[in-house]
């Protein structure tokens, strides 16, 4: 299976982020993807697709921000990495609000995504290389993984968070429609909900959401990913979510999986999107399912019975000395 990462990804650095009301080291770091290449070896080159395929996902105005916000930052005086600190929950609606400050409440949902000086560069080539990875499903690849760094399934079409800043799966998914791929399926196997590619299709019945992970009740983004959101207008009946108690097993995650790909089949998908978090992990130091590196190889293989194309997208996944060997493992189930 090809590999696909651009170096220029790990332009993205921040230094620290809030969590749990202290600030820590940021834990989306760039030796995420040294662990993994380490153990894939050489990836393959990514091209650049220009921002047409980002603008068919993301509104002008938020590209426009992330392009220009750490620049505007450093320029209102501030130091090191750009951080929102006022939130718009209610009332929330376009306005010609010009202050950086107000900008990064407006277009983010939590404190715990910042906008570094490389920010913008790591996110732009995160998404070719989700295209990149697309080319080569559409030209006759069976499967192909996207090492994408930052991660992108908590971003909406207007807004960042959990780390995320542009939806690399969804701006493939929305991509591979004029490639012929008239009917796509994103099955999201992140530890957390992928709340903005559910928000980018919820009215979308042409792509089928799927998304497993630990119950908003309890875990982040808490506001979505419960079980009876289901989508909206054209798209109802086409997300499904299926949220697991903390402490899953494989045994247990591997039979809802098992549910997950019965439904997906039901949509008769031309091609499968997979966010792929390997935080579900036992040793994942922000998670709590208590999954092992042959549920991974197990979770491949049944995600490479659906016999359609399958393109895999990273998202998450955050014990560093654990992570490349639990990426391969998945991979590995490919081709068992």
């Amino acid at each position: 299976m090809r590999v696909f990462f651009d170096q220029r990804q790990d332009a993205h650095a921040p230094a620290r982020e809030l969590h749990n009301g202290e600030w820590m080291p940021y834990s989306e770091k760039p030796s995420r993807t040294r662990s993994i290449l380490d153990r894939l070896g050489s990836p393959a080159a990514v091209s650049d697709h220009g921002l047409a395929p980002v603008l068919a996902v993301h509104e002008r105005a938020y590209v426009g921000f992330l392009q220009s916000a750490h620049a505007r930052w450093l320029a209102a005086g501030r130091a090191g990495d750009a951080i929102g600190y006022t939130f718009p929950v209610v009332g929330r609606r376009p306005l010609p609000l010009d202050r950086i400050d107000a900008q990064l409440g407006a277009f983010s949902y939590d404190a715990g995504t910042p906008v570094a000086a490389g920010t913008w560069e790591g996110a732009y080539w995160s998404a070719q290389t989700a295209l990149s990875a697309l080319d080569a499903v559409a030209g006759g690849d069976r499967q192909a993984f996207a090492l994408c760094r930052p991660p992108g399934h908590h971003a909406g079409r207007d807004y960042m968070g959990g780390y995320c800043y542009l939806n690399n799966a969804a701006i493939a998914a929305r991509a591979a429609r004029p490639l012929g791929y008239e009917r796509v399926a994103i099955l999201d196997v992140d530890y957390h909900h992928g709340n903005g590619t559910q928000d980018i299709f919820l009215d979308d019945g042409e792509t089928f959401f799927c998304s497993i992970h630990a119950d908003p009740a309890t875990d982040y983004p808490f506001y979505w990913g419960h079980a009876d959101e289901t989508g909206t207008g054209d798209g109802d009946g086409a997300t499904l979510n299926l949220p697991l108690p903390r402490g899953t097993a494989g045994e247990t995650y591997l039979a809802v999986l098992d549910g997950a790909m019965e439904a997906i089949a039901r949509h008769r998908p031309d091609l499968l999107v997979v966010s792929f978090g390997a935080d579900t992990h036992a040793s994942d130091p922000i998670c709590a399912f208590d999954l092992d590196r042959d549920d991974f190889r197990a979770m491949a293989q049944r995600i490479a019975g659906a016999a359609v194309p399958v393109l895999i997208v990273m998202e998450g996944g955050y014990a560093i000395g654990d992570l490349g060997l639990n990426v391969s493992a998945f991979l590995s189930g490919f081709s068992a």
